[in-house]
């Protein structure tokens, strides 16, 4: 397919650095992930960072948490409380976000009062913590200045769904920027937009009509007047994970252009695939398969643009479990 993302550069992921191995935790330790640290890293350049050491914490170093308002707590010391160091790490976020304007997505370490996303504890008077949870101080700095950028924790990337759908949004975000790089035109939008078709289709159809809506609008303006609105939206878009329905409608749509080039046979056995992946007979992969199968027998300039048949490289095998 002409949309293939093997052919692209590596794109940048920032990483909490004990998850690639580093012997950075305050017990002189490390988190590593066999999945970021073998399976992703052939398909990424990793960035990796860790907002304790780089502000002077030691290692070892006596821990941190999160302490007082969980919408806006503190970040001290567990056994010092006098050592806060709160504004030195959300410093070094807004530092960071500032220095890697060319990453593609940011895999954070999960429950850290520093890198932690969500669900972080934050304790209380006494050492019970809030019924509400926090979000790490240095995470919460870096996120806020790239809220459309794709961020995720590396335990929920065990969820195959949850995995497939942050690298989705990696590669559209790597996608946007060599847009971007390109030079924005009403056409090279025009096309970007037609080219995602599908991909929004199975992870929100309303929003591909809302963004479809929203690039009519564009009439004489030029297209920088509606292009971070548009990426904007579509990356809220493709955060909400497709499901085995709403591929089977995408399925279903992309078959369609089949039925005049393919046998009656050919199409009762493409039914039934796509039936036996919508009740959870078979992922996929399978009926995709054999989608592109036909696709190669049977070219369409259309469909072989559409970036829903290869979101991430075949490799990664992202769709064998979904």
């Amino acid at each position: 397919m002409a949309n293939d993302t093997s052919t692209h550069c590596k794109p940048k992921i920032a990483i909490s650095a004990c998850l690639l191995g580093a012997e950075v935790r305050f017990n002189g330790g490390h988190k590593e992930s066999r999945l970021c640290s073998q399976a992703l890293s052939e398909h990424f350049d990793f960035v990796p960072l860790c907002p304790e050491v780089a502000i002077g914490l030691g290692i070892p170093r006596q821990p941190i948490r999160l302490v007082g308002d969980s919408a806006k707590p503190q970040a001290v010391g567990s056994v010092d409380s006098t050592l806060d160091v709160t504004h030195a790490l959300h410093d070094y976020g807004a530092s960071m976000a500032a220095t890697h304007t060319d990453i593609c997505g940011y895999i954070f370490m999960q429950k850290s009062p520093s890198c932690g996303l969500e669900r972080v504890k934050v304790y209380q008077d006494g050492g019970r913590p809030a019924e509400l949870s926090g979000r790490g101080i240095y995470a919460n700095a870096f996120c806020a200045a790239h809220p459309d950028l794709p961020a995720e924790e590396d335990g929920r990337l065990n969820d195959p769904v949850l995995r497939e759908n942050f690298l989705t949004r990696v590669y559209a975000y790597s996608a946007w920027q060599d847009l971007l790089k390109a030079g924005l035109t009403r056409r090279s939008l025009t096309e970007f937009h037609a080219r995602y078709k599908y991909l929004l289709m199975a992870h929100h159809p309303v929003q591909y009509k809302t963004l479809g809506n929203l690039l009519g609008s564009l009439g004489k303006n030029p297209p920088q007047a509606i292009a971070a609105q548009y990426f904007s939206e579509l990356m809220k878009a493709l955060k909400k994970c497709a499901t085995r329905r709403t591929h089977t409608n995408v399925l279903q749509h992309i078959s369609g252009y089949l039925k005049q080039s393919i046998s009656r046979e050919d199409k009762q056995e493409m039914q039934q695939l796509i039936g036996q992946y919508l009740h959870g007979v078979v992922p996929l992969v399978v009926p995709l398969t054999l989608l592109k199968h036909h696709f190669r027998l049977h070219p369409d300039p259309y469909i072989a643009r559409q970036v829903y048949l290869q979101p991430h490289p075949e490799n990664l095998s992202l769709r064998n479990a979904i």
